[in-house]
């Protein structure tokens, strides 16, 4: 036997919290080395949107997940606080590692760090790779035929599928060689990540993060919502999605690793349910691809024809009403009061507040995208980007800003039983159903019923709804 110890090479874990599937690891133990696994909170480098509170809390959990999960195969994770090239180049002399593999993120201010640090890297000799351990396409991988970035989904979504190349998924051995070598790192307390005030403690009600938590998502999903997922996740009242998406912004799952489950389910009858979710990841790579190609958007109109678009003059005490879910608008406040105490508010629900903020108060659609960042669990900057610009009606494939939701309608077509409402602005729940969704046209009822609700909405439906469409013929002119 050999006393010559294995080379060791660092292995950097970002926004990809898992050992299955994770390329970056597979890649270090395939060509030999003994792997170190190394974390590195530098939340300042990413520029104007470093992570929000919400984020914070689930990765502080994910963290601790993913460290027990290399404690049981004989390795652990070392956590270090920045900056991160320094931080790697002193671990490299330290540890004695010949090379650092990484996975990569497409966030405009950290793809320009990964870069430099990458060229520095090999300049000094160090082996440095990054691999796609987050996206089915790379975001520069699919094209028009014009070699330009699609700024439409459907006709990405068909060039993905005319290229579709599903990754085999991989299982981590049962061991892991360990090294010793090198500085251990801080305390997970010492990230700081949880927040001061006990305020997240609703959302560990509803979720797990980290991978044996992303895992039984997944097969939660598969043996209930995913019957009858085409028609049944406009429904907030049912429970008709994945609720994967904290999962996948984490990685603790990955994309091609859901997509073989959910194919796995295929048949006849269940083909419509699993296209339509696989769809879904789809519009998830589409974020990806428009935010690489347009980096500015998550700070700028993708459509520079709304650069004068004549936004209401802000009112503080509106937009708070409007993130604590006090609109008097009922589908709105349950949103927003399901996001406040559980870091998620469902997909549909989230079209709903977005449109009553940037069309019926016309605020800016960056105030909202602000409010969802530093709130929600699964807070992604492409995908936070699309959504606000999509509802707004300043972004890629669009919705026309002429397109107006109309809350109430929208709520009696998909709570329409009122229990979403009940669940969340639990205080109408007495109301008789029809008044539910628009409590404001019987005001002695209400008055009644719920004397602490709002008695009218911030703005007449009807007059928000006028106002947008004025703003939005100006804009043409």
């Amino acid at each position: 036997m050999s006393d010559v110890a294995a080379a060791t090479a660092l292995v950097w874990f970002r926004n990809d919290l898992r050992l299955a599937d994770n390329p970056a690891l597979r890649a270090a133990l395939d060509d030999g080395y003994t792997p170190i696994p190394i974390y590195i909170h530098a939340p300042d480098e990413q520029g104007d949107w470093r992570p929000g509170a919400a984020s914070d809390a689930w990765r502080h959990h994910s963290l601790a997940a993913l460290d027990r999960e290399l404690r049981a195969r004989g390795s652990h994770l070392r956590r270090f606080v920045g900056p991160s090239l320094p931080t790697l180049q002193s671990l490299l002399l330290a540890t004695d590692a010949e090379a650092v593999y990484w996975n990569r993120r497409y966030e405009p201010a950290i793809e320009k760090r990964d870069t430099r640090i990458k060229q520095t890297l090999r300049r000094q000799g160090v082996r440095a790779e990054s691999h796609n351990g987050a996206l089915l396409f790379e975001p520069w991988q699919l094209a028009t035929k014009q070699g330009d970035p699609y700024r439409v989904f459907t006709p990405f979504w068909r060039t993905a599928l005319a290229a579709w190349r599903l990754q085999p998924t991989w299982e981590p051995p049962a061991r892991l060689p360990s090294s010793m070598q090198g500085p251990e790192g801080v305390a997970l307390e010492a990230l700081k990540l949880l927040p001061s005030r006990d305020w997240d403690s609703g959302f560990w009600e509803h979720w797990t993060p980290g991978e044996a938590g992303a895992r039984e998502t997944l097969e939660t999903f598969l043996e209930g919502a995913l019957e009858g997922y085409a028609q049944q996740r406009d429904r907030p009242d049912r429970v008709g999605t994945s609720r994967l998406s904290p999962h996948l912004h984490f990685g603790e799952i990955a994309p091609w690793r859901v997509v073989a489950a959910l194919e796995t389910q295929r048949n006849a009858a269940r083909a419509g349910d699993i296209d339509a979710a696989i769809r879904e990841l789809g519009w998830r790579e589409f974020a990806h691809h428009l935010l690489h190609h347009f980096p500015h958007t998550p700070e700028r109109n993708f459509n520079p024809r709304f650069d004068d678009f004549d936004w209401a003059r802000l009112v503080q005490p509106r937009l708070q009403d409007w993130q604590h879910g006090r609109t008097g608008v009922p589908i709105v406040d349950a949103g927003m009061r399901e996001l406040w105490h559980t870091g998620w508010m469902h997909n549909r629900v989230r079209m709903i507040v977005a449109s009553y903020l940037t069309k019926h108060l016309r605020y800016h659609w960056r105030h909202g995208a602000r409010w969802f960042w530093d709130t929600l669990v699964d807070a992604d900057l492409a995908n936070n980007t699309l959504g606000w610009q999509w509802v707004a009606g300043t972004g890629a494939d669009a919705a026309p800003y002429f397109r107006v939701f109309n809350p109430v309608t929208q709520s009696e077509k998909f709570d329409p039983d009122g229990r979403y409402i009940a669940r969340w602005v639990p205080e109408l729940a007495a109301l008789p159903l029809p008044l539910r969704h628009a409590p404001w046209r019987e005001p002695a009822t209400l008055r009644r019923f719920a004397p602490d609700y709002p008695p009218q909405p911030l703005v007449d439906l009807a007059a928000g709804r006028d106002a947008a469409l004025a703003a939005y013929r100006k804009q043409r002119g």
